[in-house]
């Protein structure tokens, strides 16, 4: 047997596989992991003779289950925004904030005028407080630079950031996250810009691997995220949108039309929204850390999401102003409280519907043989703690295809 391989044993499994039973549970499993990859799994009695020889690790009845995937963050920024965190307990709303000339564009002077290093400086231990809770993949958008030079600097973070640490970095190009100063009451020449510069310096550095906006009455009209999404189309990068959060401009719509990956947010999603994301095969991507920080009361429509058989995903949505959070458990946990969601959907959203959100659902999200083998192995005693507990940790091991 080869010294690459390795027996999981006696260990309770969430497979997250669809169908079997509820959390695709193996209550006495054994998981094969061979060259960093899953060899084979399933009931620890089934377990093949051949793999007799084969180094053997027990994991005392431990639950495993795929590692988190967080599939949209805004991770990379320089600065903090803990001043407006207090205007917005004094009365001030989110929209207010950022019509005064805060909100995001504070960030972004904040993330110009900082370097490479001071950037993944700041951002390592944001990265460092996810992976202690057993994450092994992470989106990282840019949009906080809001010009050429600037997108590009946080994506190259992003990569380092990758790196730096054992974990999987995904990164989306967001030029269209807000409306630059320099471009206040010109903005389809920044998005002129955003198609002719930005984006197209970023896809031939290999640095996006999707490319985001955001749909919204302080942002982009849908009319300007579609030249956006054009563009993207041309040079055969994948979409996603930032929609429905604030109003109901008919993001999503757009966003399905052109296949979109996922569409995040939601809570002002409508039924034509919820109709084209079932057709197209869209992801809804939920953000309670933000509806949480925000205080929102507009819920989004779960109901006509589960009706309508649309996968939902969940994930930190970790950014300075709105949802400073760097929990994937407590994300969790919210998606549960606030969104009534179950245990069993909550993690299905920071597992296998969060990997099919950023399109590597076939690498990732589920324990299924010729996966990766990411794995997160905790000290509970059923799925459902992990939803269940408030500010504790129970991950006992954080395994990305090296099991030693």
């Amino acid at each position: 047997m080869a010294a690459t391989t390795t027996v999981l044993r006696n260990t309770k499994l969430a497979t997250m596989v669809p169908g079997s039973s509820p959390y695709g549970l193996i209550e006495r499993g054994a998981v094969v992991v061979s060259k960093g990859k899953i060899a084979w799994i399933g009931s620890e009695s089934e377990l093949p003779e051949s793999y007799a020889g084969a180094a053997c690790r027990d994991l005392a009845g431990r639950l495993v289950t795929p590692a988190l995937v967080d599939c949209h963050t805004h991770l990379v920024y320089g600065g903090s925004r803990a001043t407006e965190f207090e205007l917005r307990l004094e009365g001030a709303s989110y929209e207010e904030i950022a019509r005064r000339g805060g909100g995001i564009l504070s960030t972004v002077t904040a993330t110009r005028n900082a370097s490479e290093d001071e950037l993944l400086a700041q951002a390592l231990p944001r990265l460092e407080a996810l992976l202690s809770e057993g994450m092994g993949t992470i989106e990282i958008k840019s949009g906080y630079g809001l010009d050429v030079e600037t997108e590009l600097k946080m994506l190259r973070v992003a990569r380092k950031l990758g790196e730096a640490r054992k974990v999987r970095v995904q990164t989306s190009f967001l030029g269209a996250h807000a409306i630059p100063p320099e471009y206040t009451g010109k903005v389809d020449e920044y998005i002129a810009l955003v198609c002719g510069e930005s984006l197209p310096a970023a896809h031939a550095e290999g640095l996006a691997d999707a490319v985001d906006g955001f749909c919204e009455g302080i942002a982009f009209s849908p009319e300007q995220m579609a030249r956006v999404f054009d563009k993207a189309q041309a040079l055969g990068i994948p979409v996603k949108l930032h929609a429905e959060q604030l109003s109901n401009l008919g993001g999503t719509a757009l966003a399905a039309s052109y296949g979109a990956l996922s569409a995040d947010h939601l809570e002002y999603l409508d039924e034509a929204g919820i109709e084209a994301m079932a057709k197209s095969g869209t992801i809804a991507v939920l953000l309670p850390g933000a509806f949480y920080t925000l205080r929102e009361t507009k819920l989004p429509p779960l109901d006509g999401l589960r009706q309508a058989g649309v996968p939902i995903a969940i994930a930190t949505d970790c950014n300075p102003g709105s949802s400073p959070l760097t929990s994937l458990l407590l994300c969790i946990n919210m998606a549960c409280t606030l969104f009534r969601m179950t245990p069993e959907e909550s993690l299905a959203g920071v597992t296998r519907e969060a990997a099919r959100a950023l399109g590597i659902a076939e690498q990732v999200g589920t324990l299924e043989v010729g996966k990766k083998a990411e794995l997160a192995v905790w000290n509970v005693d059923q799925p459902a703690e992990l939803a269940y507990r408030v500010g504790f940790n129970p991950l006992h091991q954080r395994i990305f295809g090296d099991v030693s």
